[in-house]
């Protein structure tokens, strides 16, 4: 634990009353902070210990699109701290009588410490919705209708997905033995064939979002006409370019995987898919997403081949790169007749693709922390002094 609080001393942080809607809008130092804290809360709660900092309090989370892991997560994180949980269900609110977001956040605020929000079906929304909602509890509180204002954290947006990819970035550091190891390790983020449609672009983006900003060498790739949001691409080509890595894109599968150290085979609809969608979905047209989803999943099935089998393993560096996915995968079959992963290959990495997932509550606690925390050093050692038991 001491560790972890002296770590913690090296960063210079400006998270407290802040939202966590992008990894890119935060610095390396903060991104820093965020992973120790979730080591610290981590070792806490798996020595037993208490990690409440809240007596009371509400987390608010909104879900537009279903959800388990991350669900979950976010409830286990808050609950951890000492929040309840309570989730809008929009259906059931005045918001389906047209009720504006400013009212609706305003509302939901009174006595929350944090909102935590899933809107990743809709391209050019979710990230947008995000931020009209911190900007009108922003408001809110700057006139005093608020006597604090809640934070806002991603569960997942349109772009990115934060607490995904920095539970991935907790994972190749417990695997590599530190972030600078990672420095020169390829890691293949690419796409693979799923018998479904529509999944969003956020893990992919957020991973070539990430990653680059450690020196590693990011292997992108996909079919021709799978690309991701242009401007996403640059910006982590341009990280890349600042920490020593790379960023390579191709349209070939075992280009990708040649000697990589990690993969990440992961279905996504492509970008111009999603703006189609996304124009359908708004104007409620059953019969053009119908056939939106034929032709998408005949356009799929064009690529059976984009499968992480044995083969693809055996080219990878050793032919042991370890293989990571956010789950649930399509796992050929097994879930499905023909998918992402071989079962061979997802069976030898289950626990540890477990113990992935598994990260995610306490990044998820680390982001609520961080932001409701104004001397997070100070306060992590009060709860270690205290070394509250979790069960009396």
């Amino acid at each position: 634990m001491n560790h972890f609080i002296n770590e913690l001393m090296d960063y210079r942080t400006a998270l407290f009353n802040t939202d966590f809607l992008l990894t890119w809008d935060h610095s390396d130092d903060e991104i820093h902070a965020v992973l120790t804290v979730a080591g610290c809360l981590k070792e806490l709660h798996c020595q037993g210990k208490s990690c409440r900092v809240f007596d009371t309090g509400l987390a608010i989370s909104i879900f537009r699109d279903n959800s388990t892991r991350t669900r979950f997560s976010f409830a286990s994180a808050a609950n951890a701290l000492g929040l309840g949980v309570s989730e809008l269900d929009e259906v059931k609110s005045h918001i389906a009588h047209g009720e504006t977001v400013r009212e609706t956040a305003t509302m939901i605020s009174f006595l929350a410490e944090v909102i935590g929000i899933r809107d990743d079906m809709y391209l050019g929304e979710g990230n947008r919705y995000m931020r009209e909602v911190a900007a009108a509890v922003e408001e809110g509180h700057a006139r005093g209708v608020l006597h604090q204002r809640p934070s806002v954290i991603n569960l997942q947006c349109d772009i990115d997905h934060p607490t995904q990819t920095l539970a991935d970035l907790m994972q190749l550091k417990a695997q590599f033995g530190s972030l600078e190891s990672l420095r020169g390790r390829k890691i293949a983020m690419t796409w693979a064939y799923s018998p479904s449609y529509g999944k969003p672009l956020s893990v992919p983006q957020g991973i070539i979002g990430l990653m680059t900003r450690f020196g590693m060498d990011v292997s992108l790739a996909h079919p021709e006409g799978y690309e991701l949001i242009p401007d996403v691409v640059e910006r982590a080509r341009e990280q890349a370019r600042m920490s020593g890595g790379s960023l390579t894109v191709s349209n070939s599968m075992e280009e990708a995987f040649a000697a990589a150290d990690i993969v990440y085979p992961k279905s996504w609809a492509p970008f111009h898919v999603m703006q189609k969608r996304t124009g359908l979905l708004q104007k409620g047209d059953r019969p053009g997403l119908a056939e939106l989803e034929r032709q998408c999943l005949v356009e799929n099935a064009r690529h059976l081949s984009w499968e992480c089998d044995e083969k693809k393993m055996a080219a990878t560096k050793g032919g042991k790169a370890l293989y990571m996915h956010c789950l649930p995968a399509d796992i050929s079959g097994v879930s499905c007749k023909e998918g992402e992963v071989a079962a061979s290959v997802f069976d030898r990495y289950r626990d540890l693709l477990y113990r992935e997932a598994g990260y995610k509550p306490y990044v998820i606690a680390a982001m609520i922390f961080l932001s409701k925390v104004k001397q997070p050093m100070d306060r992590l050692m009060r709860l270690l002094e205290a070394g509250r038991p979790r069960v009396f």
